[in-house]
């Protein structure tokens, strides 16, 4: 295995393959997954290399497929994942597939074709059903009104019904039909305008819907009839239901007939139900038979594609019978690469061997770190800031720790870190279950891919928890309280003005033995000044050693790159600038804790005990030691202001040593070699990436590298200086947040739980229930997921900016192998968004 600590060793490599034996090397590489090819043809048009016409035929079967899945997708018939992945099948197996997707995809077409054509004449038969049967309630009205249409006839008053009636000279036409029931009103509306009110319309509403054949949905329609007059008003008629899409049904006049009628369209729709069960049942068996083989078929596609794309990016020598590639291999694989490349020779029956050599170059080679299921995410957070530069010092071990660490500084709380690492706990031991699920959702498969960390997360905020003795805003009193209440039972114990004094006999003089106690929880106004000053300090303590250590990380990354001037003009001048301001800091609140008590017994009493930040600015400013209290020692220690006036000089001292020392020795270095390039241990640039800055050449070039040089180690300085004093404030994130947490939580207890507990009897018990389902709902969506999502935002900005920075370039690019796997997963993925 490679270094956990660095990325791996990577090596370019130069690889012969014979042609006839390139196929089947090519695909043990991917299923490797440790090679990642170089475009040896950029230049050339992607429709102009060797292998275009199989990867033409690859997207042809995969449209195919994709044609299929949608097809089984829209009928609900679950596809067979056994989750194993089938090898590449032999560039001869192409045809046989290319021959079975084009068979079921012909007889798939040919089936909807004629479902299609089916489902559009059982509408048609249905609509002129609902016609015959509704148009039938017309005429029998008109029949019945005859005698009063006789009387209006006689009478001269509506002649369009005296035409409509047997045996007159005028005779009313009338034409029949369907359309959709949201156009009607327009339709109606139109009709009288057109026709200038002549015309009669008369309608009726089809209680079903009616499935569109074309695409499946279901339209509410309506029957209607038209009677008018004339041949002119036929014809406008006849293009208003042309122009609104309604369809038009002949209709006989006589009874007898639309009887006879109706009872052939009642048996002509019987024998299409009939049909259209037999043809759905064929349509279903053809996509179960292809349900079953399709993921398959989608790997082996998307293998084949792969492999040929690859292949692409080769050359041929002159002779045309060798391929010839470059790729970035791990040093360490580079065995197991050579046994899958002659597997591939075996297997293709060549007789002539691979050749692997490795290959010298100056570039930049791409950036590999193991990772497994545990070690993953973590990497993956360092990777979102940007990919480590090559063989520098990977933060993500060390992530491990300190991240879950300092969120949970920052969400200490027992009972909610215990809701998250159950949560946490649950995804690892289903994993397997809930992977193969492969859900779209992209919040789920975020939560799902940290479950390592968010498990961690929980685990250490239930030890702060612990720490704090703070579990949904309430305490734990294990070992029993150090404390005694004297107060007499007349004594208002909500009292703001009553405060645990230790000076009294209330405490007992020892603390308690492990984390706060609990009696802090019940103190009053006393309790936020305790605990700020208790959180406020660890919090500068953990900022001040993380930074140390990401300042400490950095000569790691000096001495393997053989970086000596970065070695002893930029970390040894960062390190003690570092200490002798802001870690002396750190000491003076060890000392003061172990120096002085809260007792009344000068020279070490809580009167007398100095304040850690007046005396960090009177030491930076260089101010006189202000005058002893009578009966105390303000300083800490003998001879404090001198160490401290040393201190500062030294750390002001390392300023200018980090702004000139290393640009200045460049061109000390340069001047003595004559502005040749500068080898060897020594050879730099002013970014500190390890790679030689001169190039020889003219004097006017040199002197602005040299400007740049200066330029960068300023912005550097400045930087590095200004930023130690803003990043030690930044850890006060942890003291605000934790403080916040813990006011909500409470918050949450007095305001809403405390409702439920203080009522009484059967009604106490419906209504603490119900409190408490309010409440579990709130600590759950405000205080788990908002507030750890606060947290866990912080806790990145501290390791991003905080920790990183004082080590860490991230210029790197990463290594993408040729992996069927990642290949196979991302053509899943993109699939899926396609059918959405």
């Amino acid at each position: 295995m490679g270094s956990l600590f660095r990325s791996e060793e990577m090596t370019l490599c130069q690889l012969f393959l014979q042609s006839e034996a390139a196929y089947a090397c090519v695909s043990e590489l991917g299923e490797l997954g440790l090679v990642q090819f170089r475009d040896l043809n950029p230049d050339v048009n992607a429709f102009q290399r060797k292998f275009v016409n199989e990867v033409r035929r690859c997207d042809e079967m995969e449209r195919k497929l994709r044609y299929l899945e949608k097809e089984i997708k829209k009928d609900g018939i679950p596809m067979l994942d056994t989750g194993e992945s089938p090898e590449a099948p032999q560039p001869r197996e192409m045809i046989d597939l290319e021959a079975t997707f084009e068979k079921l995809e012909n007889e798939l077409r040919e089936v909807n074709q004629n479902a299609e054509a089916l489902k559009r004449n059982f509408l048609e038969l249905t609509e002129l059903k609902h016609i015959l049967r509704k148009t039938q309630v017309f005429f029998d009205e008109m029949a019945d009104n005859q005698n009063e249409d006789e009387q209006a006839q006689l009478l001269g008053e509506d002649a369009g019904v005296r035409a409509s009636q047997p045996g007159q000279n005028l005779k009313l036409g009338f034409v029949a039909g369907v359309i959709s029931r949201e156009k009607l009103p327009a339709f109606e509306r139109m009709l009288w305008r057109a026709c200038r009110g002549n015309v009669f319309l008369r309608q009726a509403m089809i209680e079903s819907p009616l499935e569109d054949p074309s695409n499946g949905d279901q339209v509410y329609k309506s029957v209607f009839i038209i009677f008018f007059q004339g041949d002119q008003l036929k014809t406008r008629v006849k293009k208003i239901c042309e122009g609104f899409r309604a369809t038009l049904y002949p209709c006989p006049e006589a009874p007898a007939d639309r009887r006879e009628m109706a009872m052939g369209v009642m048996t002509r729709i019987e024998d299409l139900n009939t049909v259209l069960g037999q043809t759905q049942d064929h349509r279903h068996r053809v996509l179960v038979a292809a349900a079953k083989n399709l993921k398959n078929w989608f790997v082996k596609v998307r293998k084949i594609k792969a492999i040929y794309h690859t292949l692409n990016l080769f050359n041929l020598d002159v002779t045309q019978k060798c391929l010839i590639a470059e790729c970035w291999v791990p040093v360490l694989d580079i065995e197991t690469i050579q046994l899958a490349l002659r597997r591939g020779t075996e297997r293709s029956g060549s007789s002539v061997p691979p050749i692997l050599n490795r290959m010298q170059t100056f570039e930049n080679p791409p950036t590999y770190n193991r990772t497994n299921k545990f070690t993953k995410a973590f990497q993956a957070l360092i990777d979102a800031y940007g990919v480590a530069t090559y063989r520098e010092m990977n933060p993500a071990p060390y992530t491990i720790i300190t991240f879950p660490f300092l969120f949970a500084v920052m969400f200490g709380d027992l009972g909610h870190g215990a809701i998250m690492a159950l949560f946490g706990l649950w995804m690892i031991r289903k994993e397997k279950g809930l992977a193969a699920q492969k859900t779209d959702n992209e919040i789920w498969n975020i939560f799902f891919g940290g479950r390592y960390i968010i498990f961690l997360m929980g685990v250490f905020s239930m030890y702060t928890g612990l720490i704090y003795n703070d579990i949904f805003s309430k305490s734990l009193n294990i070992f029993g309280s150090h404390w005694e209440v004297n107060y007499n039972k007349s004594t208002v114990l909500e009292n703001k003005y009553l405060q645990l004094n230790p000076e009294t006999s209330d405490y007992l003089g020892t603390p308690y033995p492990f984390g706060m106690d609990p009696i802090w929880q019940v103190a009053g106004a006393n309790k936020i000044i305790f605990q700020n000053a208790y959180k406020m300090k660890i919090s500068i303590i953990f900022g001040v050693i993380h930074m140390i250590f990401g300042v400490t990380m950095s000569y790691h990354n000096h001495t393997y790159f053989k970086n000596r001037l970065s070695l002893i003009f930029e970390f040894i001048p960062q390190l003690v600038f570092l200490l002798f301001l802001f870690f002396y800091m750190v000491l003076l609140m060890f000392i003061k804790w172990n120096r002085y008590a809260a007792t009344n017994k000068p020279p070490y009493s809580a009167s007398c005990a100095p304040s850690i930040l007046i005396t960090f600015i009177d030491m930076v400013l260089f101010n006189t030691p202000k005058p002893v209290p009578e009966g105390c020692e303000v300083y800490m220690f003998g001879g404090q202001h001198f160490f401290q006036v040393v201190f500062v000089l030294i750390a002001v001292a390392c300023i200018p040593v980090m702004l000139l020392g290393k640009p200045l020795q460049i061109m000390k270095q340069r001047k003595h070699a004559n502005v040749q390039p500068i080898t060897g241990s020594d050879a730099e640039v002013g970014m500190s990436n390890g790679q030689p800055a001169a190039h020889g050449g003219g004097g006017h070039h040199d002197e602005e590298e040299m400007s740049e040089i200066f330029i960068h180690q300023g912005i550097h300085t400045i930087e590095y200086v200004l930023g130690s004093v803003s990043h030690t404030a930044s850890y006060l994130r942890l003291w605000a947040l934790s403080l916040a947490h813990a006011q909500l939580a409470e918050v949450l207890w007095n305001m809403v739980l405390s409702i439920g507990l203080k009522q009484e009897g059967w009604f106490g018990g419906i209504m603490l229930t119900i409190v408490f389902a309010f409440w579990a709902i709130l600590t759950v969506g405000i205080l788990v997921l908002m507030e750890g999502l606060s947290a866990f935002l912080h806790t990145l900005r501290l390791h991003w900016v905080e920790f990183q920075s004082k080590f860490y370039q991230g210029t790197g690019y990463a290594f993408q192998p040729f992996s069927f796997d990642a290949i196979i997963e991302n053509g899943s993925a993109a699939s899926s968004t396609e059918n959405e």
